[in-house]
């Protein structure tokens, strides 16, 4: 049996936190003016990162007792123990080690773990990746007709595909010229269709990311993908024709290889990782094979430098300036004290507009756990639901709900000083303006509007209560430079340790996702029942009983 995580509610930090919060009144406007210091205290650097949690719903006794429960629950010895290569994934009886992927070459000293030589293999896969990428880029690497590639269509689903679709569209301007990739996830037959639709196969690569390579949904449509090339290619029926194509058009993420060879894949072009690397925490692996073509090796290292950059940070600075390990037990201020139940994302650049899906999948399915890793209930709510959208689309749908309804919404704004595509209208500089709203949103959320303002504005008596805001809606804002490879990895490896921090305060394995079987080996179940079959469609309860037999008669 593992040893049991620290029960956090059973703490004095716990206990004295509940005190504080009773008697707490959060009041922005007069905590920075009793404190001009307060912005300048709270503001911190995270490597190309800036990271302002000056309007959080926290004083400086708030921050000591948060720090007291991350030294009263271990947070420092379980951090060394999942770098180490301990196994913390204790449901799969598995180390965690996906910060071993950003590991540079010849990093010191060397990482074994269970016998593994782990930065010798890691180095190994990136640098066989690399080439592979590199042929893809220079025209080496041509179809079954001898076209360049033009297109690649990565299928996968998961971890196998959300991380690798947000960074390809977070870095689309550091993409080659006449590349493009496309992104197969969802079983629906219309999602093939459409990212095939307009393609020519001969130029068209496909990756087939599944560490298993016996995912229904990736391979489901891997299969459909074949048949699509054949089919277009016109390829004869014979096995011979048949591989030779599949053999140039196909490639692998995965570790099995006599799975990947059925297919027709030459398991040379097959790019491994481990069980150690969680799907959710892979797009820095082999499964970024995509990512990797699309900004070619230099860009991927930079992309892998920016997540070391966090690990590092984290590992060495203490917990009273470490971003990551602050935002995290922020996190748990909020949800098991204030009483949140969801967490805004709401990054103020367009090419991060798929990093909040990114972070469900991140968070939620790492934390959304009810026991804890020795098996015993969790004492305490656990998780949140992360969700947003690019502002300022945001700002015209949702916004209404965080700033004047009734539940607490901590949020967290991400923006760039340098846009990618600087555009003036009327000498106006577009983006001065679009961060102008970045910078206001966050003033109004903390500050709000008093009755008295608004009535100085000359408003009707009666309409005055619909437009005072109360302000004390927390917000973290964080800024860079531009959005360049390294500060990518630099946000994803800043929400990967948040998510952990949390999870070690609920004392949950936040590297186990036992909740997504269930549905699945259901479905297989049901599916004879959704094709016909009278016998399995009785074996079902009345609900799903009637609504297979109502979706079979309106089949065509």
């Amino acid at each position: 049996m593992p040893t049991p995580p620290v029960d956090a509610t059973a703490t004095t930090a716990w206990q004295e936190l509940s005190a504080h919060e009773s008697t707490l009144t959060p009041d922005l406007r007069a905590w920075f003016a009793d404190d001009p210091e307060r912005a300048t205290r709270l503001t911190l650097p995270l490597a190309d990162l800036t990271v302002d949690l000056s309007k959080n719903l926290v004083t400086d006794g708030t921050v000591a007792l948060l720090l007291q429960l991350a030294e009263e629950v271990g947070l420092a010895d379980r951090l060394q123990a999942q770098l180490r290569g301990d196994h913390i994934n204790v449901t799969e009886d598995r180390a965690v080690l996906h910060t071993a992927l950003r590991r540079p070459a010849g990093a010191t000293p060397p990482l074994v773990v269970d016998g593994q030589q782990i930065d010798t293999d890691v180095q190994a896969e990136l640098d066989k990746m690399y080439a592979f990428a590199d042929k893809v880029r220079s025209g080496a690497w041509t179809g079954v007709t001898g076209e360049r590639v033009k297109t690649v269509v990565n299928i996968g689903i998961g971890g196998s595909d959300l991380g690798p679709v947000m960074a390809y569209e977070a870095l689309k301007p550091y993409v080659q010229d006449g590349l493009e990739v496309r992104f197969v996830s969802n079983i629906d037959p219309t999602d093939l269709a459409e990212k095939v639709k307009g393609l020519d196969p001969t130029t068209t690569l496909f990756i087939v990311a599944s560490k298993t390579f016996g995912t229904l949904e990736t391979l489901t449509n891997a299969r459909l993908a074949r048949t699509w090339l054949w089919e277009q290619l016109g390829t004869a029926d014979d096995d011979a024709s048949r591989n030779a194509a599949v053999a140039k058009h196909f490639v692998a993420v995965s570790t099995a290889l006599d799975k990947v060879a059925a297919f027709g894949i030459d398991p040379t072009n097959a790019f491994g990782f481990w069980d150690w690397v969680g799907g959710r925490y892979s797009v820095d692996s082999t499964i970024g094979t995509s990512l990797a073509i699309a900004i070619g090796p230099d860009g991927f290292r930079d992309f892998l430098a920016g997540f070391h950059a966090v690990d590092e940070h984290v590992a060495s600075t203490p917990f009273a300036q470490n971003v990551p390990v602050l935002m995290g037990l922020l996190n748990i201020w909020y949800v098991n004290f204030l009483g949140a139940h969801t967490h805004a994302v709401l990054p103020y650049a367009q090419y991060l507009h798929r990093f909040p899906a990114y972070l469900q999948q991140l968070t939620m399915e790492s934390n959304g756990k009810s026991v804890r890793w020795d098996g015993t209930p969790v004492t305490t709510a656990t998780g949140e639901v992360f969700w947003g959208e690019p502002g300022t689309n945001g700002q015209h749908a949702f916004y209404q709900l965080i700033h004047q309804g009734t539940r607490l919404i901590p949020a967290d704004f991400i923006a760039v000083a340098n846009p990618a595509h600087p555009l003036a209208d009327d000498g106006v500089d577009v983006h001065s303006l679009f961060l102008a709203n970045y910078f206001a949103q966050t003033k109004a959320l903390a500050f709000g509007k008093t009755a008295d303002e608004v009535r100085a504005e000359g408003t009707a008596e009666e309409i005055v209560p619909a437009r005072v805001f109360s302000g004390n809606r927390p917000t973290t804002s964080i800024l860079a430079g531009s959005l360049t490879p390294s500060v990518l990895g630099q946000l994803i490896a800043l929400y990967e340790h948040i998510t952990f921090v949390q999870g070690v305060v609920w004392g949950i394995d936040s590297f186990d996702q036992w909740g997504v079987e269930l549905g699945k080996k259901l479905a297989l179940e049901v599916a004879p029942a959704v094709q016909g079959d009278a016998a399995a469609l009785a074996a079902q309860d009345p609900s799903t009983q009637a609504l297979i037999t109502k979706y079979l008669s309106l089949r065509d």
